[in-house]
């Protein structure tokens, strides 16, 4: 089964300085069919405008990973981590007992990010923080691993729950596959570009909610940029 959500269903929040969609629950906009997919429970779709951003906030148990789409965006946090994460690469903040950060766009031009948060498989342990790059040439054509709390994923930002994030890009015309484990759910969303998931047609931001699926097959319309969370129901 794969369920197109488009776009322009996805509920949100413009406040100026950030214009916020949500594909799934989240803050004040509330949909009782969308309450998380797996143990995957946010993914929102951030623009924020150049020099503002979140200011100091807590988390606790739970995995967020930010993907930037376009821009940059710097972390600081109170236990001393701070880093600038640019397009294309990827942080990720296992929040445990608890974790004051803050997200800043302090670029002169706007940022754009999916964050996407996974409950993780434990309760508490200790927060983190971290960034890695993952150059877009690396997953040309493949899909490759992001982030992940799966044995034997190598050369990824770990997180601690039984979850991977994947990137792909593809020209237009070509075609990948990614093939899911028993009981598995995936969630895809394309972060440019216009792509046929076994032949449903997704435009860029739309999402692709995927289960009880042994594999997919994405091939480009035009060229694209793509991330998928695979993780346990």
């Amino acid at each position: 089964m794969i369920e197109h959500r488009p776009y322009q269903s996805l509920g949100g929040a413009n406040h100026g300085w950030l214009d916020a969609k949500h594909h799934f629950s989240f803050s004040s906009y509330r949909d009782d069919a969308r309450m998380g997919w797996g143990a995957l429970r946010v993914w929102n779709d951030d623009t924020i405008q150049a020099n503002s951003g979140f200011p100091p906030h807590s988390h606790a148990d739970m995995e967020i990973i930010t993907y930037v789409r376009e821009g940059a965006i710097t972390h600081q946090d109170n236990l001393g981590n701070r880093g600038r994460t640019e397009a294309g690469d990827v942080q990720v903040m296992s929040a445990g007992t608890g974790i004051q950060h803050a997200e800043y766009n302090l670029e002169p031009e706007t940022t754009r990010i999916f964050q996407i948060w996974i409950i993780p498989d434990q309760r508490g342990g200790a927060p983190t923080w971290g960034s890695k790059p993952f150059p877009k040439s690396d997953r040309s054509g493949r899909f490759v691993v992001l982030a992940s709390g799966i044995e034997g994923d190598h050369d990824t930002l770990p997180i601690r729950a039984d979850a991977r994030v994947l990137g792909l890009t593809l020209a237009a015309g070509e075609s990948a596959e990614y093939v899911f484990g028993e009981g598995r759910y995936g969630y895809l969303v394309p972060s440019t570009g216009t792509v046929e998931v076994d032949g449903l047609r997704l435009q860029a931001r739309d999402g692709a909610a995927i289960r009880d699926q042994a594999s997919i097959r994405v091939t480009a319309i035009e060229d694209a940029e793509l991330v998928l969370v695979d993780t346990a129901g």
